[in-house]
């Protein structure tokens, strides 16, 4: 059976067919950088990409936890697909944060109907995008950086500002309308396929119906569009950290030589033993927190515009202590597998320090530092709360 058939098939068995095959090639592709196409028009014919979208308006109705088991599974085999797969549902859903909800359900229905794959060109810190406008038509030029899953996406998000002022503009743009190059200049150590590279754009016209122009009714629940990244990080870093773990465990029940004993297997050496149990020590306690957190975003996805101050700091502070804890014990454990695998793991035959290489190059995006200085403070600032509330009472 071919693995475009989604209906037949559970969405977990269909990210398990897409990620086997994603696996047969992902060494030479992480050697050779450049654009999954092939893969990714897997990823489209799978129906995948539909797993958030209401079944009112055609789709599949899934959650949250549906599309980050996916990206997990992926991430396993290849992270770069599981971010440009992950990223696509934050490109899908940012119509429902910024736009009205008929463009919403518009753009929707539209990644159905035309099975699109969703880019950005959005990067707020970016401000080398410019708009202005001639006569009664708004044109767009400059560049984007860290565009990720720009090459061969079929839309992008799009944020500027007008020239000379600082009133932001966000668009919904095909990405072969006329004036947008996507460089391919992504050339990374790590994350070698997710196309994040740049794109200029050359008197790109804007069109009234492009502009999401809603006014939230709802700063709160705004806001956490700015987490949904951090948020499918900490999932795609789970995974990779899950496969490194995997992958240290087959070599050395196959191939470590012993070192402690000439007749004795490496699996029974103490001291890779202990390894092996630290890593699943840091394993466990990351995919623990990072399931509340995701039941927990879930919870605030649902409540929509109804969010409250209270909870959306609660689910920040969550996707902050989840990333943190991630990236921290995902650097070390994809360090240290060499620890337990030997010198001859190091070839570059294997390539094992692409988890490494992926983790890394995926934790500088919002570095941790800043995420927990931001905790201590609000720990420092509840804390102070309590003590004021137990004088006052």
């Amino acid at each position: 059976m071919p693995i475009h058939s989604p209906m037949k098939r559970s969405i977990q068995e269909q990210a398990y067919l897409l990620a086997a095959e994603f696996q047969k090639t992902a060494i030479q592709r992480d050697r050779e950088g450049g654009n999954p196409k092939w893969e990714r028009d897997l990823i489209r014919k799978s129906g995948l990409l539909n797993l958030l979208t209401p079944e009112r308006l055609g789709g599949m109705g899934k959650t949250w936890g549906d599309v980050c088991e996916v990206v997990q599974i992926f991430a396993q085999a290849d992270s770069s697909l599981a971010h440009v797969y992950g990223y696509h549902f934050l490109n899908l859903t940012t119509p429902y944060f910024y736009g009205t909800s008929e463009q919403s359900d518009f753009y929707y229905q539209q990644a159905i109907q035309q099975n699109l794959f969703w880019g950005n060109a959005f990067n707020p810190i970016d401000l080398n995008l410019f708009a202005t406008k001639k006569n009664s038509s708004i044109l767009l030029n400059g560049k984007k950086t860290f565009c990720s899953g720009s090459a061969d996406s079929d839309y992008l998000i799009v944020s500027s500002i007008f020239e000379e002022t600082e009133i932001p503009l966000i668009a919904i743009i095909p990405t072969n309308r006329q004036g947008i190059e996507v460089n391919g200049d992504w050339d990374h150590f790590g994350q070698r396929q997710t196309d994040s590279g740049s794109i200029t754009f050359k008197n790109v016209p804007v069109y009234k119906e492009d502009i999401l122009a809603a006014v939230p009714p709802n700063d709160e629940f705004l806001s956490i569009r700015s987490s949904i990244a951090n948020f499918l990080i900490s999932h795609i870093m789970l995974g990779v950290t899950k496969s490194a773990i995997n992958e240290a465990l087959q070599y050395v029940s196959t191939k470590t030589r012993a070192r402690f004993a000439q007749d004795s297997s490496a699996i029974d050496d103490p001291y890779i033993q202990r390894h092996l149990g630290k890593f699943h020590i840091q394993y466990e306690a990351a995919e623990s927190l990072i399931s509340q957190t995701t039941a927990a975003f879930q919870e605030a996805w649902e409540k929509g515009w109804n969010l409250t101050e209270k909870e959306k700091t609660s689910i920040q502070n969550s996707i902050g202590v989840a990333k943190a804890f991630i990236t921290t014990a995902g650097l070390d454990i994809t360090s240290r597998i060499f620890d337990v695998m030997g010198s001859r793991a190091t070839s570059n035959t294997y390539r094992y320090d692409r988890f490494w290489r992926n983790i890394r190059t995926l934790s500088l995006h919002a570095p941790i530092d800043y995420e927990i200085q931001r905790l201590g403070t609000w720990t420092l600032q509840n804390y102070k709360n309590h003590l004021d509330l137990e004088e006052n009472q």
